[in-house]
């Protein structure tokens, strides 16, 4: 046993008793995290935390098959560990997958399995933090993405252009074949990890200077994934050093055809860093129960007419005239929920589905921004509490 595991052995019980169990606690050591991988024996001895995610049902795709794979689709309950160091937080979670799936080149109907950690560049005020899964107008996020894929060729950032076709489209058989496919994997980019930088949807971008600096790895056994994402608790995007902030994340199953949007998601989750100070009203923000009546609310959704546009399971079918609700409990926050019935316009979902009808637009266009076409609704504050507590019942049944 490691001078890391016996320090985090030590401390873990002590940590973990002072906060809800929908908390992460980060496990302080003085050894180095980046050298941890997702099988490292230091992580049996932190104390998981139990994270749902949920099937992103926001805006449907239009994939027939996908959508047809996924209308079922079921929450996964995963665990979530953290280790810290003075400079460095990792990140472990670990989720079920009955199949093995890796992305592949020659097809472009084969998606991989994969996961993803994304953390607000601001998260001060927690009744604003940015919008599940891509962030939101004025509020950034940056995500860290890891996908199960093959050897990829093009690019590889070396500009070796006679590489970048795979073997099937060379005129090239028996060893000659089997040389190419050698320099290939020589060159090929062999790990497929992106940083990003969101700010609203359609607003992805890359991170490709070099600036931000994170490592991550997959690894598959017994029907689950493991995977872990390590990066510096300070830099240009993030500063996580304020005793407490939030993460979410995300799973991609490539069986179900998983990518882009359609994947499991959580909500906005606290860590805790154990020897830090503050963060307390973050914590508690996140980890708060709705304090609304949840039967009442459902009348007041009714007597609203919110499911004359959005598609709220038992009250309404499947549409495209608003985003659909039916997991919105599952991934959004309560903070989250106030806010889009009292100010639509903070966060605008993107444009309804290319197949729905003309005249129902999600949103108008005005001086070059989106404005919702949901009016802002002048709720007391026991009803907002009472309809967030029926909102944040609608999510799928967990596997």
């Amino acid at each position: 046993m490691n001078k890391m595991t016996k320090a985090i052995m030590a401390s873990s019980l002590a940590v973990t008793a002072m906060l809800a169990q929908d908390a992460v606690v980060a496990q302080k050591t003085e050894r180095d995290v980046t050298k941890l991988t997702p099988t490292s024996k230091a992580w049996d001895y932190v104390k998981p935390t139990t994270v749902l995610l949920y099937p992103q049902t926001t805006v449907q795709m239009n994939d027939l098959k996908a959508n047809t794979l996924n209308k079922e689709a079921k929450a996964k309950a995963a665990k979530v560990r953290a280790i810290y160091d003075n400079e460095n937080i990792a990140f472990m979670l670990e989720w079920p997958d009955g199949t093995r799936s890796v992305q592949s080149g020659y097809r472009s109907d084969v998606y991989g399995d994969g996961f993803a950690v994304q953390l607000p560049v601001n998260y001060d005020d927690p009744k604003k933090l940015p919008y599940i899964g891509m962030g939101s107008d004025g509020r950034p996020v940056v995500i860290h993405l890891q996908k199960a894929a093959q050897p990829i060729y093009e690019p590889n950032g070396k500009g070796d252009v006679g590489v970048q076709q795979n073997d099937l489209s060379k005129n090239v058989f028996g060893k000659a074949a089997d040389e190419y496919r050698k320099s290939v994997q020589k060159l090929a980019v062999s790990d497929y990890q992106r940083s990003f930088v969101y700010e609203g949807f359609r607003s992805m971008t890359e991170i490709r200077d070099g600036s931000e600096k994170f490592s991550a790895d997959m690894k598959y056994d017994k029907k689950a994934w493991k995977g872990t994402v390590i990066r510096p608790l300070k830099d240009a995007y993030l500063d996580l050093k304020k005793g407490a902030f939030p993460v979410a994340f995300a799973a991609w199953d490539g069986a179900r055809m998983n990518r882009d949007g359609l994947k499991l998601l959580s909500t906005w989750i606290p860590v805790k860093l154990g020897d830090a100070k503050g963060g307390e009203a973050l914590v508690s923000e996140l980890t708060a129960a709705p304090k609304g009546d949840a039967e009442n609310g459902k009348n007041l959704v009714m007597q609203n007419g919110c499911m004359g546009c959005h598609y709220i399971p038992g009250m309404s079918q499947p549409g495209y005239m608003a985003p659909g609700l039916a997991n919105i409990g599952g991934y959004s926050t309560d903070a989250y929920l106030k806010e889009s019935m009292t100010d639509p316009n903070a966060v605008v979902v993107p444009g309804y589905n290319r197949n729905a009808h003309p005249n129902t637009p999600w949103y108008n266009v005005v001086d070059g921004k989106r404005q919702s076409t949901m009016p802002p609704y002048p709720l007391d504050d026991k009803s907002l509490d009472d309809m967030v507590a029926y909102l944040k019942t609608l999510k799928a049944e967990v596997e």
